[in-house]
């Protein structure tokens, strides 16, 4: 299969089923929505290491916020509702309340046509509040009122967390280190566009593609030797034989038809001159639970 110039390897990305939840956090204005977004997503690319994989869906329209400001949603996607419940209480915690004029609120409130946990977040940050923290409850959604310097951080009591999909990806492989670059940005670009998914990745874009186990004991993951151009006669390679460069986008979402939506429309932007081939990273089909064909995603109708 071709698109344009680019071929389309016969492969599939394995994705893994993770809980996820999504914040809403607001801001005075656009400075310090991106200084609270920036913080909360730090360190958040790959659950190989990190607490959650966690980055902006989207910024949301004026009548979308819940008090009216300049605010954002947030996807954080973790192997478990436990995983979920240590790590967003200490990143909003040290990140959110910290910057100036924020507020979070939950953005998948109780919805009894969903199956959902609930997960505490203000319920333990209020303590920070040391006795002066006030609690409000408005429609049935329990608020905390923490006083800080610039007045009082307003932060939920609790989240959702439902399920959700992790780990759908492709591989762009380019002529040049440029080509390959301008390839997966735009990519990243286009998933952007989309609501419901997220590219956790630093810019979107993985250079460190991983698979499973390690020469080394006690590693669980360790680099993608079939897609490094500087291993070719050493290992059995996946790059073709143009290729000179490659980088991985991963794409998590809310469910499986959202993170093929976008995986359809970034292997579309992706493709393109100096693109030689698309591919997808996966285990051999042991651990993920959902697989993406490529030329199945691709397919019309």
């Amino acid at each position: 299969m071709q698109i344009g110039p680019t071929f389309v390897v016969d492969t599939f990305a394995e994705a893994f089923r993770m809980r996820y939840a999504r914040l809403i956090v607001s801001a005075i204005n656009d400075y310090w929505l991106d200084a609270a977004t920036r913080e909360l997503c730090g360190y958040g690319s790959s659950v190989i290491q990190c607490d959650a994989e966690i980055a902006v869906e989207r910024r949301l329209a004026a009548d979308e916020s819940p008090d009216g400001r300049p605010a954002a949603a947030v996807l954080a996607f973790g192997f478990s509702t436990d995983a979920l419940a240590k790590a967003l209480p200490k990143r909003v915690g040290q990140c959110v309340m910290t910057c100036a004029t924020s507020a979070v609120y939950d953005g998948l409130p109780p919805d009894d046509s969903v199956e959902q946990d609930r997960i505490p977040l203000g319920s333990h940050i209020r303590f920070f509040g040391d006795g002066f923290q006030k609690s409000k409850k408005p429609a049935d959604r329990r608020f905390w009122r923490i006083p800080v310097m610039d007045g009082e951080f307003l932060v939920e009591d609790s989240l959702g967390v439902q399920k959700g999909v992790a780990g759908g990806n492709l591989i762009v492989q380019g002529t040049s280190q440029r080509a390959a670059l301008d390839s997966a940005r735009r990519a990243v670009e286009a998933v952007a566009s989309l609501a419901e998914v997220i590219t956790p990745f630093p810019g979107g874009v993985v250079r460190s593609g991983s698979k499973v186990g390690s020469r080394y004991d006690g590693l669980v993951a360790s680099t993608n030797d079939a897609f490094c151009p500087t291993l070719r006669g050493r290992v059995a390679t996946q790059l073709v034989p143009e290729a000179q460069c490659a980088y991985e986008v991963v794409i998590n979402g809310t469910s499986e038809s959202a993170v093929a939506d976008a995986m359809r429309l970034a292997l579309h932007a992706a493709a393109g001159p100096e693109i030689p081939a698309l591919s997808a990273g996966n285990y051999g089909g042991k651990l993920g639970k959902f697989h993406y064909h490529l030329r199945k995603i691709l397919a019309p109708g």
